[in-house]
Protein backbone atom coordinates (compact mmCIF):
# COMPACT_ATOMS: atom_id res chain seq x y z
CA UNK A 1 0.00 0.00 0.00
CA UNK A 2 2.72 2.21 0.47
CA UNK A 3 4.60 1.14 -2.31
CA UNK A 4 1.37 2.52 -4.63
CA UNK A 5 1.20 5.93 -1.86
CA UNK A 6 5.29 6.50 -2.49
CA UNK A 7 4.85 6.03 -6.33
CA UNK A 8 1.15 8.06 -6.49
CA UNK A 9 3.58 11.18 -5.15
CA UNK A 10 6.53 10.44 -7.53
CA UNK A 11 4.46 10.51 -10.31
CA UNK A 12 2.58 13.45 -9.64
CA UNK A 13 4.89 15.55 -7.77
CA UNK A 14 8.37 14.42 -8.72
CA UNK A 15 9.90 15.48 -5.44
CA UNK A 16 14.02 14.57 -5.16
CA UNK A 17 14.61 10.80 -3.27
CA UNK A 18 11.27 9.05 -3.96
CA UNK A 19 12.50 7.59 -6.61
CA UNK A 20 14.23 5.03 -4.20
CA UNK A 21 11.11 3.57 -3.25
CA UNK A 22 10.80 2.05 -6.96
CA UNK A 23 13.81 -0.18 -6.89
CA UNK A 24 12.48 -3.64 -5.65
CA UNK A 25 16.56 -3.96 -3.81
CA UNK A 26 15.29 -1.00 -1.60
CA UNK A 27 11.52 -2.45 -0.77
CA UNK A 28 12.71 -5.76 -0.02
CA UNK A 29 15.46 -3.95 2.75
CA UNK A 30 12.07 -2.53 3.62
CA UNK A 31 9.95 -5.76 3.90
CA UNK A 32 12.91 -7.17 5.95
CA UNK A 33 12.99 -4.45 8.44
CA UNK A 34 9.69 -4.59 9.15
CA UNK A 35 9.20 -7.70 9.37
CA UNK A 36 11.78 -8.35 12.19
CA UNK A 37 10.43 -5.33 14.07
CA UNK A 38 7.17 -6.33 13.89
CA UNK A 39 7.95 -9.55 15.28
CA UNK A 40 9.94 -8.51 17.51
CA UNK A 41 6.79 -6.59 18.70
CA UNK A 42 4.18 -8.90 17.94
CA UNK A 43 5.96 -11.81 19.23
CA UNK A 44 6.01 -11.57 23.57
CA UNK A 45 2.28 -9.74 22.92
CA UNK A 46 1.50 -12.68 21.40
CA UNK A 47 3.13 -15.38 23.48
CA UNK A 48 1.53 -14.08 26.57
CA UNK A 49 -1.85 -14.28 25.05
CA UNK A 50 -0.69 -17.96 24.18
CA UNK A 51 -0.30 -18.17 28.09
CA UNK A 52 -3.32 -16.39 29.52
CA UNK A 53 -5.41 -18.84 27.23
CA UNK A 54 -3.23 -21.82 27.99
CA UNK A 55 -2.63 -22.88 24.44
CA UNK A 56 0.52 -24.56 25.07
CA UNK A 57 2.38 -27.70 23.60
CA UNK A 58 0.69 -30.85 24.68
CA UNK A 59 3.16 -34.05 26.16
CA UNK A 60 3.83 -36.63 23.52
CA UNK A 61 3.78 -40.06 23.66
CA UNK A 62 5.98 -41.20 20.66
CA UNK A 63 8.58 -38.24 21.13
CA UNK A 64 11.57 -38.68 23.37
CA UNK A 65 11.01 -38.63 27.07
CA UNK A 66 13.68 -35.89 27.81
CA UNK A 67 10.91 -33.18 25.67
CA UNK A 68 8.32 -33.80 27.79
CA UNK A 69 9.82 -31.08 30.15
CA UNK A 70 8.54 -29.10 27.05
CA UNK A 71 4.84 -29.64 27.98
CA UNK A 72 2.83 -26.42 28.23
CA UNK A 73 5.39 -24.55 26.22
CA UNK A 74 2.84 -22.17 24.03
CA UNK A 75 2.30 -23.59 20.47
CA UNK A 76 0.75 -21.81 17.76
CA UNK A 77 3.26 -18.92 17.42
CA UNK A 78 3.45 -19.46 13.37
CA UNK A 79 0.83 -16.48 14.12
CA UNK A 80 3.71 -14.16 14.55
CA UNK A 81 5.31 -15.29 11.59
CA UNK A 82 2.37 -14.93 9.34
CA UNK A 83 1.39 -11.63 10.68
CA UNK A 84 5.03 -10.14 10.64
CA UNK A 85 5.36 -11.33 6.99
CA UNK A 86 1.56 -10.00 5.80
CA UNK A 87 1.81 -6.82 7.23
CA UNK A 88 5.50 -5.88 5.24
CA UNK A 89 4.45 -7.27 1.91
CA UNK A 90 0.90 -5.25 2.01
CA UNK A 91 3.01 -2.16 2.69
CA UNK A 92 5.79 -2.69 0.29
CA UNK A 93 4.87 -5.18 -1.92
CA UNK A 94 3.17 -4.75 -5.50
CA UNK A 95 -0.28 -6.26 -4.98
CA UNK A 96 -0.83 -6.17 -8.73
CA UNK A 97 1.75 -9.00 -9.05
CA UNK A 98 0.88 -12.73 -9.88
CA UNK A 99 3.90 -14.15 -8.24
CA UNK A 100 3.17 -11.55 -5.00
CA UNK A 101 -0.84 -12.77 -5.17
CA UNK A 102 0.45 -16.91 -5.74
CA UNK A 103 3.00 -16.64 -2.62
CA UNK A 104 0.67 -14.71 -0.14
CA UNK A 105 -2.40 -16.55 -0.76
CA UNK A 106 -0.56 -19.76 -0.66
CA UNK A 107 1.25 -19.21 2.60
CA UNK A 108 -1.56 -17.49 4.01
CA UNK A 109 -3.92 -20.58 2.97
CA UNK A 110 -1.53 -23.22 4.38
CA UNK A 111 -1.10 -21.27 7.55
CA UNK A 112 -5.08 -21.94 8.06
CA UNK A 113 -5.05 -25.25 7.47
CA UNK A 114 -2.22 -25.81 10.05
CA UNK A 115 -3.80 -23.40 12.47
CA UNK A 116 -7.01 -25.60 12.16
CA UNK A 117 -5.08 -28.35 13.11
CA UNK A 118 -3.19 -27.18 15.92
CA UNK A 119 -6.89 -25.63 17.06
CA UNK A 120 -8.00 -29.41 17.00
CA UNK A 121 -5.27 -30.73 19.17
CA UNK A 122 -4.79 -28.15 21.49
CA UNK A 123 -7.88 -26.62 22.69
CA UNK A 124 -10.56 -29.09 21.47
CA UNK A 125 -7.98 -31.85 22.49
CA UNK A 126 -8.36 -33.66 20.05
CA UNK A 127 -4.87 -36.17 19.76
CA UNK A 128 -4.45 -36.09 15.94
CA UNK A 129 -5.78 -32.99 15.50
CA UNK A 130 -6.89 -32.52 12.15
CA UNK A 131 -7.57 -35.76 10.35
CA UNK A 132 -4.56 -36.52 8.05
CA UNK A 133 -6.82 -36.82 4.97
CA UNK A 134 -8.47 -33.32 5.44
CA UNK A 135 -5.09 -31.77 6.19
CA UNK A 136 -3.14 -33.41 2.69
CA UNK A 137 -6.77 -32.35 0.75
CA UNK A 138 -5.98 -28.84 2.16
CA UNK A 139 -2.00 -29.07 0.78
CA UNK A 140 -3.57 -30.56 -2.32
CA UNK A 141 -5.75 -27.93 -2.92
CA UNK A 142 -3.68 -24.97 -2.64
CA UNK A 143 -0.98 -27.20 -4.56
CA UNK A 144 -3.79 -27.30 -7.82
CA UNK A 145 -4.39 -24.00 -7.55
CA UNK A 146 -1.06 -22.65 -7.65
CA UNK A 147 -0.22 -24.87 -10.75
CA UNK A 148 -3.43 -24.30 -12.93
CA UNK A 149 -2.67 -20.65 -12.96
CA UNK A 150 0.66 -20.80 -13.96
CA UNK A 151 -0.19 -23.75 -16.39
CA UNK A 152 -2.84 -21.28 -17.90
CA UNK A 153 -2.06 -18.12 -17.46
CA UNK A 154 -0.37 -15.87 -19.99
CA UNK A 155 1.93 -14.19 -17.48
CA UNK A 156 3.56 -17.52 -17.57
CA UNK A 157 3.53 -18.37 -21.49
CA UNK A 158 7.15 -19.92 -23.08
CA UNK A 159 8.13 -21.23 -19.80
CA UNK A 160 5.04 -22.66 -17.68
CA UNK A 161 5.60 -25.98 -17.72
CA UNK A 162 9.42 -25.72 -17.70
CA UNK A 163 12.48 -26.22 -15.12
CA UNK A 164 15.95 -25.41 -14.33
CA UNK A 165 17.64 -28.62 -14.17
CA UNK A 166 20.67 -28.32 -12.08
CA UNK A 167 24.54 -28.33 -12.92
CA UNK A 168 23.66 -28.29 -16.88
CA UNK A 169 23.94 -25.45 -19.06
CA UNK A 170 21.09 -24.79 -21.27
CA UNK A 171 19.19 -28.09 -20.67
CA UNK A 172 15.53 -27.23 -19.09
CA UNK A 173 13.73 -30.01 -18.74
CA UNK A 174 9.66 -29.73 -19.69
CA UNK A 175 6.81 -31.48 -17.56
CA UNK A 176 4.65 -31.11 -20.09
CA UNK A 177 0.93 -33.03 -18.92
CA UNK A 178 2.43 -33.84 -15.61
CA UNK A 179 3.03 -30.73 -14.80
CA UNK A 180 0.10 -30.00 -12.26
CA UNK A 181 0.37 -33.17 -10.37
CA UNK A 182 4.12 -32.87 -9.55
CA UNK A 183 3.85 -28.98 -8.73
CA UNK A 184 1.31 -30.46 -6.31
CA UNK A 185 3.27 -33.22 -5.11
CA UNK A 186 6.34 -30.57 -4.67
CA UNK A 187 4.05 -27.94 -2.76
CA UNK A 188 2.96 -31.02 -0.31
CA UNK A 189 5.74 -32.99 -0.20
CA UNK A 190 7.76 -29.12 1.40
CA UNK A 191 4.91 -28.15 3.45
CA UNK A 192 5.10 -31.56 5.19
CA UNK A 193 9.00 -32.13 5.43
CA UNK A 194 9.40 -28.58 7.27
CA UNK A 195 6.49 -29.69 9.42
CA UNK A 196 8.49 -33.40 10.12
CA UNK A 197 11.81 -30.84 11.06
CA UNK A 198 10.17 -28.73 13.39
CA UNK A 199 10.74 -30.41 16.36
CA UNK A 200 13.99 -28.90 18.22
CA UNK A 201 14.23 -25.50 19.46
CA UNK A 202 15.20 -23.22 16.13
CA UNK A 203 15.57 -25.90 13.90
CA UNK A 204 13.24 -25.60 11.48
CA UNK A 205 12.48 -21.71 11.31
CA UNK A 206 16.83 -21.25 11.23
CA UNK A 207 16.61 -23.58 8.14
CA UNK A 208 14.07 -21.38 6.99
CA UNK A 209 16.04 -18.60 6.82
CA UNK A 210 18.64 -19.56 5.51
CA UNK A 211 16.77 -21.38 2.31
CA UNK A 212 15.02 -18.14 2.17
CA UNK A 213 17.95 -15.64 1.48
CA UNK A 214 19.68 -18.27 -0.93
CA UNK A 215 15.58 -18.09 -2.75
CA UNK A 216 15.71 -14.60 -2.55
CA UNK A 217 19.16 -14.24 -4.43
CA UNK A 218 17.40 -16.50 -6.93
CA UNK A 219 14.32 -14.56 -7.52
CA UNK A 220 15.92 -11.15 -8.02
CA UNK A 221 18.32 -12.70 -10.85
CA UNK A 222 15.29 -14.81 -12.70
CA UNK A 223 13.55 -11.43 -13.03
CA UNK A 224 16.71 -9.26 -13.96
CA UNK A 225 17.12 -9.42 -17.45
CA UNK A 226 20.95 -8.54 -17.01
CA UNK A 227 21.63 -11.08 -13.84
CA UNK A 228 19.65 -14.04 -15.75
CA UNK A 229 21.65 -13.52 -19.17
CA UNK A 230 24.36 -13.68 -17.42
CA UNK A 231 23.92 -16.79 -15.29
CA UNK A 232 22.38 -18.24 -18.27
CA UNK A 233 19.21 -19.16 -16.27
CA UNK A 234 15.61 -17.97 -17.56
CA UNK A 235 14.61 -15.07 -17.49
CA UNK A 236 11.07 -14.59 -15.64
CA UNK A 237 10.02 -11.19 -15.91
CA UNK A 238 8.10 -10.21 -12.86
CA UNK A 239 9.62 -12.78 -10.41
CA UNK A 240 12.06 -10.40 -8.99
CA UNK A 241 8.46 -9.15 -6.59
CA UNK A 242 9.16 -12.37 -5.02
CA UNK A 243 12.15 -10.70 -3.34
CA UNK A 244 9.94 -8.63 -1.10
CA UNK A 245 7.98 -11.49 0.19
CA UNK A 246 11.35 -13.13 0.94
CA UNK A 247 13.06 -10.64 2.52
CA UNK A 248 10.04 -9.74 4.48
CA UNK A 249 9.88 -13.97 5.74
CA UNK A 250 13.59 -14.08 6.68
CA UNK A 251 13.03 -10.62 9.06
CA UNK A 252 9.85 -12.49 10.42
CA UNK A 253 11.51 -16.31 10.67
CA UNK A 254 15.00 -13.87 12.51
CA UNK A 255 12.22 -12.36 14.93
CA UNK A 256 10.44 -15.04 15.66
CA UNK A 257 13.99 -17.18 16.09
CA UNK A 258 14.58 -15.04 18.79
CA UNK A 259 11.67 -16.48 21.24
CA UNK A 260 12.33 -20.02 19.41
CA UNK A 261 15.68 -20.40 19.84
CA UNK A 262 16.74 -22.89 22.84
CA UNK A 263 15.25 -23.09 25.13
CA UNK A 264 11.97 -21.70 23.09
CA UNK A 265 9.40 -19.38 24.68
CA UNK A 266 6.59 -20.13 22.01
CA UNK A 267 6.75 -23.22 19.19
CA UNK A 268 5.72 -22.25 16.22
CA UNK A 269 3.05 -25.57 15.85
CA UNK A 270 1.36 -26.08 12.55
CA UNK A 271 0.84 -22.97 11.70
CA UNK A 272 3.82 -22.19 10.94
CA UNK A 273 5.55 -25.15 9.76
CA UNK A 274 2.87 -26.04 6.90
CA UNK A 275 2.84 -22.24 5.87
CA UNK A 276 6.98 -22.12 5.82
CA UNK A 277 7.24 -25.41 4.29
CA UNK A 278 4.85 -24.47 1.64
CA UNK A 279 6.09 -21.23 0.57
CA UNK A 280 9.89 -22.60 0.44
CA UNK A 281 7.91 -25.12 -2.42
CA UNK A 282 5.36 -22.13 -4.16
CA UNK A 283 8.83 -19.91 -4.69
CA UNK A 284 10.69 -23.22 -6.23
CA UNK A 285 7.65 -23.42 -8.19
CA UNK A 286 7.15 -20.22 -9.28
CA UNK A 287 11.03 -19.36 -10.28
CA UNK A 288 11.75 -22.83 -11.95
CA UNK A 289 14.25 -24.10 -9.68
CA UNK A 290 11.84 -27.05 -8.78
CA UNK A 291 14.90 -29.65 -8.95
CA UNK A 292 16.74 -27.65 -6.62
CA UNK A 293 14.97 -28.47 -3.71
CA UNK A 294 16.52 -31.88 -2.50
CA UNK A 295 19.49 -29.74 -2.53
CA UNK A 296 18.73 -26.71 -1.19
CA UNK A 297 16.73 -28.01 1.39
CA UNK A 298 18.47 -30.89 1.94
CA UNK A 299 17.70 -31.26 5.54
CA UNK A 300 14.14 -30.91 5.36
CA UNK A 301 14.89 -33.73 2.44
CA UNK A 302 16.86 -35.72 4.92
CA UNK A 303 14.51 -35.86 7.35
CA UNK A 304 11.54 -36.69 5.67
CA UNK A 305 13.25 -39.96 3.62
CA UNK A 306 14.32 -40.84 7.99
CA UNK A 307 10.63 -41.00 8.58
CA UNK A 308 10.13 -42.91 5.08
CA UNK A 309 12.52 -45.39 6.00
CA UNK A 310 11.87 -45.91 9.34
CA UNK A 311 8.72 -46.64 8.33
CA UNK A 312 9.09 -48.91 5.40
CA UNK A 313 11.62 -51.03 7.62
CA UNK A 314 9.76 -51.53 10.57
CA UNK A 315 6.95 -52.65 8.30
CA UNK A 316 9.55 -55.15 6.11
CA UNK A 317 10.73 -56.47 9.29
CA UNK A 318 7.79 -56.65 11.12
CA UNK A 319 6.08 -58.59 8.03
CA UNK A 320 9.14 -60.69 7.77
CA UNK A 321 10.29 -61.51 11.43
CA UNK A 322 7.44 -60.60 13.32
CA UNK A 323 8.58 -58.02 15.05
CA UNK A 324 9.53 -54.70 13.67
CA UNK A 325 12.62 -53.51 13.72
CA UNK A 326 14.48 -49.59 12.99
CA UNK A 327 17.18 -48.36 11.37
CA UNK A 328 17.45 -45.05 13.78
CA UNK A 329 16.53 -45.43 16.99
CA UNK A 330 13.80 -42.18 16.33
CA UNK A 331 12.78 -40.30 14.02
CA UNK A 332 13.48 -37.88 12.27
CA UNK A 333 16.65 -37.68 12.24
CA UNK A 334 16.88 -35.11 14.63
CA UNK A 335 15.88 -37.54 17.64
CA UNK A 336 18.06 -39.81 16.38
CA UNK A 337 20.57 -37.92 17.44
CA UNK A 338 19.50 -36.72 20.95
CA UNK A 339 18.97 -40.64 21.31
CA UNK A 340 22.85 -41.31 21.20
CA UNK A 341 23.45 -37.98 23.51
CA UNK A 342 23.71 -35.06 20.87
CA UNK A 343 22.73 -31.94 22.70
CA UNK A 344 19.35 -30.38 21.44
CA UNK A 345 21.42 -26.85 20.79
CA UNK A 346 24.74 -28.76 18.95
CA UNK A 347 22.07 -31.08 16.12
CA UNK A 348 20.78 -27.46 15.70
CA UNK A 349 23.70 -25.48 14.71
CA UNK A 350 25.24 -27.94 13.00
CA UNK A 351 22.30 -28.08 11.03
CA UNK A 352 22.58 -24.67 10.21
CA UNK A 353 25.86 -25.52 9.03
CA UNK A 354 25.15 -27.69 6.66
CA UNK A 355 22.21 -25.46 5.24
CA UNK A 356 24.41 -23.01 4.67
CA UNK A 357 26.67 -25.29 2.97
CA UNK A 358 23.75 -26.35 0.69
CA UNK A 359 22.91 -22.96 0.25
CA UNK A 360 26.31 -22.08 -1.34
CA UNK A 361 26.23 -24.91 -3.07
CA UNK A 362 23.16 -24.28 -4.28
CA UNK A 363 24.08 -20.85 -5.77
CA UNK A 364 27.54 -21.95 -7.13
CA UNK A 365 26.00 -24.19 -9.24
CA UNK A 366 24.93 -21.69 -11.65
CA UNK A 367 28.64 -21.20 -12.07
CA UNK A 368 30.01 -24.18 -12.65
CA UNK A 369 27.82 -26.10 -15.00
Amino acid sequence: MLYYFFEYINKTFNPPGFEIFRFLTFRSALASITGLILAFYLGPKIIKKLQQNQIGEAKKADGPKFHWSKAGTPTMGGIIILLSVTIPVLLWGDLKSIYTILILVGTLWLGAVGFLDDYLKVIKKYPNGLIARYKLLGQVLIGLVVATVIYFSSDFNNYNTLTTVPFLKNVNLDFSILYIPIVVFIITATSNAVNLTDGLDGLAIGIISIVMIALALLAYFSGNINFATYLNIMYLPGSGELTVFIAALVGASLGFLWFNTYPAQVFMGDTGSLAMGGAFGIIAVLIKKELFIPILGGIFFLETVSVIIQRLYFKYTKKKYGEGKRVFKMAPIHHHFEMIGWPEPKIVVRAYIIAIILAIVTLVSFKIR
